[in-house]
């Protein structure tokens, strides 16, 4: 059973803050073999909130919660990272699930966007975004804009 968490970057543990990264560029900088800025200097903006999710001890997933105006004009989710190893039994669709209820709770009635790898748009597509750019290169991966439709 995964244990979710949600927290502002001066909420965070040294611990958590730990994890947090260690998952992050266990994902986007090792496992896609994507050497890029992985601190961006969004992590510690207000009102930006970080998503936990834990199995007993371990952290397994986590994504970013930003209000409109850091990453894109709407609210946006970001660094959405699952553990490999727990891949496979729907950790992913659990973790943007608990990411839409919360960016309502935080900001009600806000438009969302976000920036997706392309491969996974049909992911994205069963959660209600929509594709709203061509694809472009960001840090050499296919990417395209997505919002969720209201």
């Amino acid at each position: 059973m995964i244990t979710w968490q949600i927290k502002t970057f001066s909420q965070l543990t040294t611990l958590e803050l730990y994890q947090l990264l260690k998952l992050r560029v266990d994902v986007f900088v090792v496992e896609q073999a994507c050497p890029y800025p992985e601190l961006d200097n969004k992590d510690h903006q207000p009102d930006v909130h970080h998503l936990l999710g834990y199995v007993g001890d371990d952290l397994v997933a986590c994504a970013r919660l930003l209000p409109k105006g850091i990453s894109y004009p709407s609210v946006s989710i970001g660094r959405v990272a699952s553990a490999q190893n727990r891949r496979g039994g729907g950790l992913g669709h659990q973790l943007l699930n608990q990411a839409l209820t919360h960016c309502e709770a935080l900001w009600p009635g806000e438009s969302i966007e976000i920036g997706a790898q392309e491969h996974l748009a049909g992911f994205y597509q069963q959660h209600g975004f929509v594709q709203t750019s061509a694809m472009y290169l960001e840090d050499d991966i296919p990417h395209i804009d997505m919002k969720l439709a209201k």
